[in-house]
């Protein structure tokens, strides 16, 4: 067994969660993860072990309504259509699947709080775009919003940085939470008037009591590495004022170059500065406490990329 206090989750009943394999969020996206990783040699690094828990009905009902969780169940039954209004389809599976995602997430959780490891990444997780009563943007259940309710009800953490680094804006997260002054809310992506799901924009910056603890920034189609590091001093100052007490960061593959379906040019460089400089936030502000999730990314070798920067980051800092 390897003595590492980072741990990276492998697992196949999150590998299973997908479309199809000629679906872009297809169920091959976790083993290209996997075999890049360890090619690169990091995974000797790290402990890799799958998800002691496949989430129940109560965990999803922290965060979604019972009407939502009751059509997925009987959609996904008969395997037709579609959860939202044409991204999402209803397969045979994916009911059991997503339960599978969310578990594997509150798993590695559980594992940072227990302080049996300091840090965690999840690659088949980060589903940002399911609200709390609909699916959106191939995702099921909000795995990140289970969490975030999860760390509050159960653990009395209050006080959470949201990170989302994916090319599509972390919607369905932003939304539920807009209001909600505690959740510190960053979200860098490709902008919605070229991209689904549209929304992210720089004036949505909360709502109310919390109108100050959001920063949505906009990137333009074919922005790279050096647009992306000019923000990053300014969102990392901006999360140092806010001293979260948990960390969670949400990496899609997407940004990077070369995505089918998106138009950043980012490399993993920008997921190795973004997940080290947040660690380093942690050790400041959070006793260390930081969990990543993939979320998306539809270039394979991109996802390979792009994540084990994320997970070499964690095992670079001390």
């Amino acid at each position: 067994m390897v003595d590492s206090k980072i741990l990276v989750v492998k697992d196949d009943n999150i590998a299973s969660y997908g479309f199809g394999d000629d679906h872009p969020f297809g169920p091959d996206r976790h083993g290209a993860f996997h075999r890049y990783l360890a090619g690169s040699g990091v995974a000797s690094l790290v402990h890799l072990a799958a998800s002691e828990y496949i989430a129940v009905r109560a965990d999803i009902e922290r965060f979604h309504t019972s009407e939502y969780i009751d059509r997925v169940i009987a959609q996904c039954q008969l395997g037709k259509g579609f959860l939202d209004a044409g991204d999402t389809p209803a397969i045979q599976g994916l009911y059991e699947s997503s339960l599978a995602v969310v578990g594997a997430s509150l798993f590695a959780v559980e594992e940072i709080l227990s302080e049996r490891f300091t840090r965690a990444f999840v690659p088949i997780a980060g589903l940002h775009h399911a609200r709390r009563n609909s699916a959106g943007g191939f995702c099921v259940f909000n795995d990140i919003g289970v969490v975030i309710e999860t760390l509050r009800q159960t653990h009395g953490i209050n006080r959470i940085a949201y990170v989302d680094i994916d090319a599509h804006h972390g919607d369905g997260v932003y939304y539920s939470y807009e209001r909600d002054p505690d959740l510190i809310f960053v979200d860098v992506h490709e902008d919605g008037h070229f991209l689904y799901p549209g929304t992210g924009f720089a004036e949505e910056i909360g709502i109310g009591p919390a109108a100050g603890t959001k920063k949505n920034i906009s990137l333009k189609p074919g922005d790279g590495d050096v647009e992306f590091q000019e923000e990053w001093p300014h969102i990392e100052t901006f999360l140092d004022d806010s001293e979260p007490d948990f960390f969670i960061l949400q990496c899609g593959a997407d940004s990077l170059l070369g995505d089918p379906i998106t138009n950043l040019g980012l490399s993993e460089k920008s997921h190795y500065l973004a997940a080290k400089s947040l660690t380093a936030l942690a050790e400041k502000h959070a006793q260390g406490r930081i969990v990543a999730f993939g979320g998306g990314g539809y270039n394979r070798d991109n996802i390979g990329r792009a994540w084990t920067q994320v997970v070499k980051a964690f095992v670079d800092h001390p």
